[in-house]
């Protein structure tokens, strides 16, 4: 007898179990944001929208990618909810994911922002991106910890995570001005750059400078050699991070989920632009692993996604590798797609979409063969 309810006790205890697990499982579904397709190993592209560009042409191009091996496309409609609204279900129906592409920090010809000069970062030679911009024309970046600025920024991730369909709202530029370029840029800008410059180094606007102050009593605007304090450099990664942060309460919340388009690993990213991201919420990261900006060959795409991936261990954050096509063969598609496979990244994703040849694509589509 007492074995037979001790069984009984155990089929009660097991259906009891099953149905909490359960219970929980339908509670996490309804809480999460949408799931992204499964698929063993992604292919997305980027691309920007024109608002005077037919439905039809947008549909040819859609499935031109679908029909040669792109899952996804991360589309800039700069910050239009409407565009992209009208994009979505084109995308979609051809098979496509569709990711809401947003340029954060770096805020180009915002016609909102500009109207509001103490917006933006400030170099440490005290010139404001409103009016001297560092390298080219259309980097107008903003300052992460100002209120008013940041909450511009927030606002537009808002409004694009509350299209219907929308896989993920995807951050680009989402960091400080490069303190230093990529070694193959250098020669486009006639520069040299062996030390931190003041005219790259940002932000010292006066919020910045105040808030670092009040925490650390010590005025960065002093400093003899602001490259060496700790506390300055690590200031300006996490008021990055509280952007990142909050953009990602902000899409979760909208049922999304939270992308962005990162520098090669974390520790580089570090160093030349302000953002450490294998620190911040997020779910995924696509680095651009552009190996010739770097003057390195195919391979180094293998071993930037090998660290990031490395970097990323037990933090549940996917990486998908990005690659820049102009400088590319084919066949270095081809070994790309092959290297971020075997060094762990979870998909590729090829900037831009318009650029990718006939070749390219064809070997795209035969890598998923």
């Amino acid at each position: 007898m007492k074995t037979k309810y001790l069984l009984l006790l155990l089929v009660i205890f097991a259906s009891c179990g099953q149905k909490e697990q359960k219970s929980e499982a339908e509670v996490a579904t309804a809480s999460t944001p949408a799931e992204v397709n499964e698929s063993s190993f992604k292919y997305w592209t980027w691309i920007t929208a024109n608002a005077k560009r037919t439905d039809d042409s947008f549909t040819e191009e859609f499935k031109k990618y679908k029909s040669n091996g792109i899952d996804a496309v991360l589309i800039n409609t700069n910050t239009d909810p409407e565009l992209l609204g009208r994009l979505t279900p084109l995308a979609k129906k051809e098979g496509l994911e569709v990711h809401a592409w947003i340029m954060a920090m770096n805020r180009p010809g915002d016609t909102v922002a500009l109207k509001h000069p103490d917006w933006y970062a400030v170099s440490r030679d005290g010139k404001s991106c409103h009016d001297t911009r560092p390298y080219v024309d259309y980097y107008q970046w903003m300052c992460p910890t100002r209120k008013e600025s940041r909450g511009h920024v927030l606002s537009l991730v808002e409004g694009l995570s509350k299209v219907e369909g929308v896989a993920s709202v995807h951050l680009d530029y989402i960091r400080l001005p490069d303190i230093f370029l990529p070694i193959g840029l250098l020669p486009k800008y006639n520069l040299k750059q062996e030390e931190e410059l003041p005219e790259f180094d940002f932000c010292y606007c006066d919020v910045c400078v105040a808030e670092f102050e009040k925490i650390h009593h010590k005025n960065p605007r002093d400093f003899e050699n602001p490259a060496i304090d700790m506390e300055w450099k690590q200031f300006r990664l996490n008021k990055i991070k509280a952007v990142v942060d909050d953009a990602y309460e902000i899409a979760h919340n909208n049922g999304k989920i939270l992308t962005a388009a990162v520098f090669p690993y974390p520790e580089m990213a570090d160093h030349m632009v302000r953002q450490r991201w294998d620190k911040w919420n997020i779910d995924m990261v696509l680095p651009m692993i552009y190996n010739n900006f770097y003057n390195e060959e195919v391979d180094w795409i293998g071993y930037a996604t090998g660290q990031g991936v490395k970097d990323l261990e037990g933090k549940g954050v996917e990486l998908h590798t990005g690659v820049f096509v102009p400088t590319m063969s084919a066949d270095e598609v081809t070994e790309a797609i092959k290297l971020a496979k075997e060094n762990g990244a979870k998909g590729i994703s090829f900037f831009d979409g318009p650029a990718i040849t006939d070749e390219q694509l064809a070997a795209i589509k035969a890598s998923k063969e």
